[in-house]
């Protein structure tokens, strides 16, 4: 993990770190472990929005290592709820954080972005194809929101920002049109990959969910694995109501991965926890901060490490 990455990682964590992880650092400085320390464990981590049932799950685990190793001293049970956090952030088929997002080995990787309004998506799709420039990448940005004029200009804005092309219709056309066009765009003008802005539906409405359904049905007609990436983004400071949005976005589409927005406009950055644990679903990117550059691929040492250093 290189120091720029480090240091961004420090960055999103600081108000979590300074809002809750330290009061939790420090309730293990006392030289013995009482029953009353998980009793105030499990008020800061509820707090932090980790969430009741993720909450009772690391406790527990945290317990039965203090019963089964006969860890007495605070340190040494601040070290093991550090491990059993790192263990609960990496998802089974959490991919190496070095290459998040593997490109396709052949035609253009193909990422449908989604989540609801406010998240801070279109930014998020900016930083993501930023990062895939960097890499010597070329990108092109489809302009499937076409429900808000707004939507369409913001992206172009990004686009030239970042110095990739977007495809984009009128508004009001319909999303898979422009989805088609882009992924012949993307043919040929031999792109690499290709991501997918689509409208910050509401995750309750079944409408919108099935167009986004016919987004997808449109992505794989090139190529049937595609989209390779549903990244659902959400917005860190919304706590426990991002992981409703996450089970309608998983339940319509497929998310296969987490972009955590605005993870540095948050004191309560414990829903990395619940996501991790009750989703299933890897974390593959923290937003932290404005900057094109402000992100990070997740990975769950550096993450438990910021939060504690």
């Amino acid at each position: 993990m290189g120091l720029k990455v480090v240091e961004r990682f420090e960055k999103g964590v600081k108000r979590t770190r300074e809002g809750w992880f330290m009061k939790v650092v420090r309730l293990f400085d006392r030289a013995t472990v009482e029953e009353g320390l998980w009793e105030e464990l499990e008020e800061l981590l509820i707090s932090a929005d980790v969430g009741v049932n993720t909450t009772a799950k690391l406790i527990q685990k945290v317990r039965d290592r203090v019963r089964e190793e006969k860890l007495r001293e605070g340190p040494e049970v601040r070290s093991a709820l550090k491990e059993e956090m790192v263990a609960m952030l990496r998802v089974k088929d959490l991919r190496q954080a070095t290459q998040p997002i593997p490109l396709a080995p052949s035609g253009p990787t193909v990422i449908l972005a989604v989540g609801v309004n406010g998240t801070g998506k279109t930014l998020s799709i900016a930083k993501l194809a930023y990062s895939f420039k960097e890499q010597g990448k070329r990108v092109i940005l489809a302009a499937a929101d076409t429900f808000r004029a707004a939507a369409i200009d913001q992206l172009k804005i990004l686009g030239q920002r970042v110095g990739v092309d977007v495809i984009s219709h009128q508004p009001g056309a319909d999303p898979g049109a422009v989805v088609f066009d882009s992924l012949e765009a993307a043919s040929s003008r031999h792109a690499d990959v290709v991501i997918i802005d689509t409208a910050g539906r509401l995750h309750t409405k079944f409408n919108l969910m099935e167009e986004l359904k016919k987004i997808k049905r449109v992505a794989s007609r090139g190529d049937p694995k595609a989209p390779h990436e549903v990244l659902l983004v959400l917005d860190a400071t919304t706590g426990q109501n991002g992981l409703s949005q996450a089970k309608y976005f998983t339940e319509a589409v497929g998310v296969t991965g987490v972009f955590l927005a605005k993870l540095d406009g948050t004191a309560k950055g414990g829903i990395v926890l619940a996501i991790c644990d009750e989703l299933k679903i890897p974390i593959l990117f923290i937003g932290t901060g404005e900057a094109l550059d402000d992100l990070a691929p997740f990975d769950a040492e550096t993450f438990v490490e910021a939060l504690s250093s």
